[in-house]
């Protein structure tokens, strides 16, 4: 793979890393960032051959926020952040990705970091790791995500804390409040994302896409209409040649090689 400028980006498996890396700026996401990371994203999505990523940073931040001196005035003006067609990293605008994100977190997790940690499945914090979604303080207020997901995954109360003043939590607050899974020492934060991306990618693919496709709808679209589907789903992938792999797997007791088919 090619790697863009602000990334870095490697196969290993059927998994996909990508890590930030303007460590010199503190991760702070400009114009190009956005839009790699788009680029990565829709990469992703369209290999057939990956089955999960893990969005971790280079450096001792995952990311200052944004970089508003540059990217405020492209907001204000309507431009799109994003290249038409790709996949939005933020999972708010079409098209929207149909696979997991592993998303690892440390040092400062600032606005559109603490926003990525929200649209990702699975989500870990080192030690000490800084967060605040802090927009109001700037007299804005968060585009990305956090107004939708962070009352969902926190709790309303828990989110309007922080959402509304702006102040600052660490990450023993964000496993308390669910906004992370877990919390690792600092120097064990990338294994630990690998380690839990391959976990996912180890499993049927598609089984694991249509599990996440059905959470997300009774999510955001409620569990009565989630469950007019959920059978039907169900008996698609019955059919798969990965759920006959994963039968003769448990008969002939030994791990499943699943082919996403």
């Amino acid at each position: 793979m090619t790697e863009p400028a602000t990334l870095t980006i490697e196969k290993d498996g059927h998994v996909m890393l990508v890590g930030l890396n303007r460590p010199g700026k503190r991760n702070a996401f400009n114009l190009q960032m956005l839009r790699d990371l788009s680029d990565a994203y829709t990469r992703y999505e369209k290999d057939e051959d990956l089955w999960c990523l893990m969005l971790f940073a280079h450096g001792e931040h995952f990311t200052a926020g944004l970089d508003l001196a540059e990217v405020g005035p492209a907001v204000a003006k309507g431009d799109p952040l994003f290249p038409g067609g790709n996949v939005d990293p933020m999972d708010l605008l079409d098209p929207r990705r149909t696979k997991p994100v592993v998303c690892a977190v440390k040092g400062w997790c600032l606005t559109i970091g603490v926003e990525l940690l929200l649209a990702s499945d699975i989500r870990l914090a080192a030690s000490g790791t800084k967060m605040a979604q802090m927009e109001v303080r700037r007299g804005i207020m968060p585009f990305g995500g956090a107004t939708l997901r962070f009352p969902q995954i926190a709790g309303w109360g828990n989110a309007m804390r922080y959402l509304l003043t702006g102040d600052e939590f660490d990450a023993d607050e964000a496993l308390r409040i669910g906004l992370v899974q877990e919390v690792v020492e600092p120097g064990t934060l990338e294994d630990r994302g690998r380690q839990m991306a391959q976990a996912v990618a180890r499993q049927a693919p598609l089984a694991v896409r249509a599990t996440r496709a059905a959470s997300i709808t009774a999510m955001e679209r409620g569990f009565d209409e989630a469950k007019k589907t959920l059978m039907d789903e169900a008996r698609g992938l019955v059919k798969s040649e990965d759920a006959m792999e994963g039968l003769m797997s448990f008969i002939e007791r030994r791990e499943a090689r699943f082919k996403g088919r």
